[in-house]
């Protein structure tokens, strides 16, 4: 599984000009899950995220995670994380998961993360959607399961 995590003040998505997730500060993930991926990359991705220490504490160094100080998280399905462009022009989508899996995973990670106490907003999985991100800082990173 991959994850684009960015630290944000807001964020939200929305599916036919319709709102169907929405936070205030915390963290917007763009997920997307692979061939071969598991539980154990869903139930690990969902606790590195969650304990990233990406938030300044009080003498402004990146110190607490989104655990730490009761943020928000906005999770999005997003296949094309894994789209391959080392031949050609045409991404290759062929380490993307298959939809049935892919949305199991994808809500077990959701699961895992609201266990540790994190609020979740979601997108809609497989759907056309429109992401608003106000990123902060800017912070962006990337992780990944494997």
């Amino acid at each position: 599984m991959i994850a684009v995590v960015q630290r944000v003040t807001e964020s939200r998505v929305t599916v036919d000009e319709k709102v169907v997730g929405a936070i205030g500060p915390g963290l917007n993930v763009l997920l997307g899950v692979a061939v071969g991926d598991s539980d154990a990359d869903a139930d690990y991705l969902a606790a590195k995220v969650a304990n990233l220490r990406i938030f300044e504490d009080t003498q402004g160094k990146m110190n607490r995670s989104l655990c730490d100080k009761g943020g928000q998280m906005l999770v999005v399905s997003q296949f094309t994380l894994l789209g391959d462009c080392r031949k050609g022009r045409r991404p290759s989508f062929a380490h993307a998961a298959p939809p049935e899996p892919a949305q199991r995973l994808y809500q077990r990670f959701i699961d895992q993360v609201r266990q540790l106490g994190v609020a979740v907003q979601t997108g809609r999985f497989g759907a056309m959607m429109q992401v608003t991100i106000v990123n902060d800082g800017p912070v962006t990173l990337m992780v990944h399961s494997r």
